[in-house]
């Protein structure tokens, strides 16, 4: 990373810290990008090639993501340096072990972790044991005081998310029509709270391909089969294309919820959205972002409207509840949403930018991104 680059400014990174345990080998490195509004919070994920540049990225669209969903964290992230695959049980855990040691006088007071990549519970278990303080880690078992993602507070979000955004775009959630690419954890709860609310679901995505009904899915049936035959194109009542031709289809509202980097400049001429709602990260550049602005598609940048899952992890950082983590989802990503499109509408340039803007300023005034 150069430090005469654009990456090193006003908001950080305050720390990056490279660590090495000769006795067990376990390489790894911790960015704390931010800790304005609080100790930095970011997981930590298990791969043989995490880099710093990686790790920095990561940590600063925390620092972001944070600051838009106006919580009291920072931004971090970490990585540790090996091959989940090639790892025993014994082994991964002499890792985890060594790099709780290692940032134990980091965390809770600068760096709170979370899972990431090859990382999960156990090894958050494993954490708050070694540091002793259960704050120092999200994302635990429950029996630690941890609300799993799973229960959908990522989809959740987008769900609401979209809804301000119909509501700003004079549209009638009982009236349109969405696809999901992607029907992982994230896809299937937005799907599910969306048709529960009146819209129609006309395709679904997955790495095998797409299913697709213009008179629409019965969300039910499709998860049944989802989980049953582990894609969405056993789904009998439908025409199934490719993966990617979900973007030629004709729907009020595309929600990603999964691949990285979907929407290329290329494909911009394909699209006829109205609103895409970006619950997977960096389904695109900024700069596609601004193309679609400019042809009319209302685009809801990633870390304003997949906040769910970071304001549930902060409801289980103070020792809230699962009923305390729904209500705050809502109200946060309402609000932030709600005051995107505000500033949106006075400064007529895409959601990004203006994201941008307010994530940084409420870090420091003087910030930029």
């Amino acid at each position: 990373m150069e430090q005469d680059g654009n990456e090193y400014n006003k908001i950080g990174p305050e720390k990056i810290i490279k660590i090495y345990d000769p006795a067990t080998g376990m390489k790894s490195i911790v960015c704390i990008d931010s800790t304005a509004r609080g100790p930095a919070k970011g997981g930590v994920r298990m791969r043989p090639d995490v880099t710093e540049e990686e790790i920095f990225r990561l940590a600063r669209a925390m620092s972001l993501k944070c600051a838009m969903a106006d919580l009291p964290f920072g931004g971090g992230k970490a990585g540790i340096i090996a091959d989940d695959k090639t790892l025993s049980t014994k082994q991964k855990k002499s890792l985890v072990i060594s790099f709780a040691k290692a940032i134990k006088n980091l965390a809770p007071s600068e760096y709170v972790s979370a899972p990431d990549m090859n990382m999960a519970e156990e090894e958050m278990r494993i954490i708050v044991k070694e540091i002793g303080n259960k704050k120092a880690v999200t994302g635990k078992p429950k029996n630690l005081g941890g609300i799993p993602h799973e229960i959908g507070s990522t989809g959740f979000g987008l769900f609401h998310a979209t809804k301000v955004a119909l509501k700003h775009l004079k549209m009638d959630i009982k009236n349109v029509t969405f696809a999901v690419e992607g029907f992982g954890n994230v896809g299937e709860f937005v799907a599910k709270f969306m048709t529960e609310a009146g819209a129609t679901l006309i395709a679904v995505s997955d790495s095998r391909g797409v299913i697709y009904n213009p008179k629409g899915l019965d969300f039910e049936k499709l998860r049944k089969v989802k989980h049953k035959e582990g894609m969405v194109t056993k789904y009998p009542d439908g025409k199934v294309k490719e993966s990617n031709q979900i973007l030629d289809l004709k729907a009020d509202i595309l929600i990603t919820a999964a691949v990285k980097d979907l929407i290329k400049h290329a494909d911009i001429s394909r699209l006829k959205f109205k609103l895409i709602v970006e619950g997977s990260n960096i389904p695109m550049t900024h700069e596609t972002e601004d193309e679609l602005h400019k042809k009319g598609i209302l685009v809801l940048p990633d870390y304003v409207v997949n906040a769910g899952g970071v304001i549930s992890s902060y409801v289980e950082y103070k020792g809230g509840t699962v009923k305390e983590m729904w209500k705050m989802v809502e109200q946060k990503i309402t609000k932030n949403t709600s005051h995107l499109l505000k500033e949106m509408g006075k400064r007529k340039c895409c959601a990004r930018t203006v994201a941008n803007d307010i994530a940084a300023k409420r870090i420091c005034p003087e910030c930029t991104v």
